[in-house]
């Protein structure tokens, strides 16, 4: 339950997120299927040496995780050249860091990550969207057309 709520309840409240790691590119930091707990910094704050988790500037602008190797622009809004500490060069792009904080790795939880991938999963999704309710309806049909005197006999021999 604690851990229920720490990767799925209290991360609303701002305080932190958790990612789960997909790629080694930040190998031997963080590999696959690891939970990175990340939480909010100030953007003037981003230094080289720091991992970061932004969306980056290309494609899919997904959330990539590296380590910054060149603050190319300070200020408000840096612009930051990163790298994956198993990657041979940088990323091919500058990327431009938006709002008004950066989500800087504090934590890492080996192997954790491979629960959330495993619940997010279309199996378990149809399972619990599909299965979950289709076995509470069976159930509280066979109550409904169980035989009552089974019941009372089950109580008697209970008692």
């Amino acid at each position: 339950m604690l851990l229920f709520l720490a990767i799925g309840v209290l991360p609303r409240t701002g305080w932190y997120k958790v990612e789960t790691v997909l790629s080694g590119s930040m190998r031997p930091e963080f590999a696959p299927g690891d939970l990175i707990v990340v939480t909010a910094e100030p953007l003037r704050d981003v230094r080289v040496g720091q991992v970061i988790s932004y969306h980056i500037p290309i494609g899919d602008q997904h959330v990539q995780t590296h380590r910054v190797v060149k603050v190319v622009r300070g200020g408000e809004h840096p612009v930051v050249v990163t790298k994956g500490d198993a990657n041979d060069s940088v990323d091919p792009w500058q990327a431009r860091l938006d709002g008004t904080t950066a989500w800087r790795v504090r934590g890492v939880a080996p192997n954790l990550g491979w629960l959330i991938v495993w619940l997010r999963s279309p199996l378990v999704r149809i399972l619990t969207v599909f299965g979950a309710p289709l076995l509470l309806a069976v159930l509280g049909l066979w109550r409904i057309w169980r035989d009552p005197e089974e019941e009372i006999r089950d109580v008697a021999s209970a008692a």
